[in-house]
């Protein structure tokens, strides 16, 4: 996951953005919902967005900052935006006259920090226009076609509006222990915002930026609005935890969003809808709940607090599934396959090729990063006791090297001591030698596991309020004149970490579920070029998507990038889009680079090399 580029109005907001989006269609507003017919292209073709630094350097440069800046000067004033910007450092990835060769169209993306269309005016905030109609002139004055990125998440953008939000709990995403508080990421702010409601200050203030800047957009040509190939959906839109930067893992303590009162009754709502009767539930949980107001979301873990009843336990592993996960080096970039047995019975085996950059940074002679390997073992029908598990690396067709064996226990609600089960006999294999590099993550020894059928529910119903706050949103942008236009998630893909978590998200329903919006995703590491991501998108049954962040995080030369964009074009990626650093004059602009950027100036993850390759093969 890379870093990112008041109580008091809270009710009279929230109730006139839902009239703007609910009168939208009125003869005041034509032309606010005019639609568009969907732009005359190629179809299938993959357009090339990459997402150029151009908001701190252009869209929210000072006035005061154009007397003495040549760009500053293209920036402000009357006709101010940020195209000439745009065109500058495209024109460094693709020279003129290289489009017409080109495999793919370049256009590019273009991002709005929703929160930073607000300015201070007295008590209250207000939209800065000029900022929204240097966005507006950016897509009227460049020829090139785009990727709107409306965004507004967690990522902090330096608005000055998200502290006077972060002072309301109502805005924020509370765990059991109440609200979450502003956290950092790699030294950049976190504002836990909730997904549990929308009926609070982020969310109408969400509303009002976004209604602004498609007022502006509306007011365009229609041949400038067409332009807009396909608009993405705030970013990365998920469940929260504490410490974000090194909670995403199964370490405890178990804290994960959202237990507002306002979530917790929809919850009791969610089951109600499932169940009907509580007599229904009751059978489902072997519980005695006397009705479903009596529900409440599972919220301890029975190895160190106590609990009225089982459905109370919550952990990483209780929705009745644990990983059995860690690395191995295997020199010569050969397929390898860790294979995995309970009781002397295979289970499956994993492939090594997830991404571990922990391990690369400690070992960085290996020269790779896909040294990562995970299985995830569904043990809710397995009987309670001991049971072993054993590791075999197969680094050779039909070869095991014994990696090790992990005994752990699955317990029952009585947390009666586990027996052993029944063992069966391993097949043969050679002890690892002493030049073997690789290590057993998880489990740990001595594990125990409980599953909790209340979990798997509870965690279902937390997809679904992502789910439901990426619908609402797309409610605001479908009442207006891009109704037409493709709209897109802009998700991460947990499962691609095997370290991570996925369930603290919340997010696969998002992944899978959302109605009239698109799939879009960002893929970092293996997922760019390996056949993790193509397995899972073919079983998602979708028919096409958009990359909104791309990185392979490893150096490409021209015809092996050539090889991954034709993948996803094939598969049916509608548009890709990697981070880009601004250039003005042929010179890179002054800026804190991303980290991720393709740039000749950044060593880090091979984005230097990325970046001539995306240069040749654009040529």
């Amino acid at each position: 996951m890379p870093s990112p580029d008041f109580r008091r109005t809270t009710t009279a907001l929230y109730l006139a953005a839902a009239c703007a989006v609910l009168a939208a269609g009125g003869a005041g507003a034509r032309w606010f919902t005019q639609t568009l017919p969907p732009p005359d292209r190629a179809s299938g073709t993959m357009l090339l967005a990459p997402m150029v630094g151009v908001i701190d350097t252009c869209v929210l440069q000072s006035e005061a900052a154009a007397a003495q800046d040549a760009l500053a000067q293209r920036c402000t004033g009357d006709q101010g935006s940020a195209a000439a910007l745009v065109e500058s450092t495209l024109e460094q990835l693709q020279p003129a006259g290289a489009a017409r060769h080109a495999a793919y169209p370049l256009g590019y993306t273009l991002p709005v920090p929703l929160l930073q269309l607000f300015r201070a005016e007295g008590d209250d905030w207000v939209i800065d226009t000029e900022r929204v109609q240097r966005l507006a002139r950016t897509v009227r004055e460049s020829a090139r076609p785009l990727i709107l990125y409306l965004f507004s998440t967690h990522f902090s953008t330096g608005a000055p509006i998200e502290e006077a939000l972060a002072r309301d709990p109502d805005n924020l995403a509370q765990t059991r222990d109440g609200p979450l508080p502003v956290d950092s990421y790699y030294g950049d702010p976190v504002y836990p915002w909730t997904v549990a409601r929308t009926d609070n200050a982020i969310s109408a203030r969400r509303v009002q930026a976004t209604q602004a800047l498609l007022g502006a957009l509306c007011q365009l040509p229609a041949q400038d609005r067409a332009k807009i190939r396909g608009v993405t959906l705030l970013g990365e839109l998920h469940q929260l935890f504490p410490d974000f930067q090194a909670g995403m893992g199964f370490a405890p303590p178990y804290r994960v969003t959202d237990y507002s009162p306002a979530s917790v009754a929809g919850f009791q709502r969610y089951l109600r809808a499932q169940f009907h009767t509580v007599a229904q539930l009751n059978r489902v949980l072997d519980a005695d709940y006397p009705d479903f107001s009596a529900v409440q979301p599972p919220a301890r873990d029975i190895r160190t607090e106590p609990l009225q009843r089982y459905t109370e336990h919550i952990d990483s592993y209780a929705q009745g599934s644990l990983p059995i996960a860690g690395w191995a080096y295997v020199p010569g970039g050969r397929q390898a396959w860790v294979h995995v047995y309970r009781n002397g019975v295979f289970i499956g085996k994993a492939p090594v090729n997830q991404g571990r950059q922990d391990v690369l940074q400690a070992k960085p002679e290996f020269g790779d990063a896909n040294t990562g390997w995970r299985l995830d073992m569904d043990f809710r029908q397995l009987p309670a006791g001991l049971h072993r598990i054993d590791l075999f690396l197969e680094a050779a067709p039909g070869q095991l090297t014994a990696l090790g064996s992990r005994d752990i226990a699955i317990m029952d609600r009585r947390q009666q001591t586990p027996v052993l089960q029944p063992q069966r006999t391993l097949p043969a294999s050679k002890p690892a030698p002493a030049t073997l590099q690789a290590h057993i993550d998880m489990p740990a020894p001595q594990q125990s596991y409980y599953f909790n059928p209340l979990v798997p529910l509870w965690h279902a119903f937390r997809g679904q309020q992502v789910v439901d706050y990426l619908r609402f949103f797309d409610g605001v942008v479908s009442q207006s004149c891009l109704a037409g236009t493709p709209r897109y998630t802009h998700q991460i893909i947990p499962f691609t970490n095997p370290g991570w978590d996925a369930n603290k998200f919340a997010i696969d329903a998002s992944l899978r579920h959302t109605g009239g919006i698109r799939l879009g995703v960002s893929l970092y590491g293996d997922a760019t070029y390996g056949t993790g991501f193509a397995r899972w998108y073919r079983a998602t049954g979708r028919g096409s998507y958009g990359i909104t962040e791309f990185h392979p995080l490893k150096a490409l030369d021209a015809p092996a990038l050539k090889q991954v964009l034709e993948g996803h074009a094939a598969r049916g990626a509608q548009f890709l889009s990697f981070f880009l650093e601004p250039y003005w004059q042929g010179q890179p602009v002054a800026r804190a680079h991303n980290l991720f950027s393709f740039d000749p100036g950044n060593a880090r993850f091979g984005s230097a090399q990325l970046y001539q390759a995306m240069r040749e093969d654009m040529r």
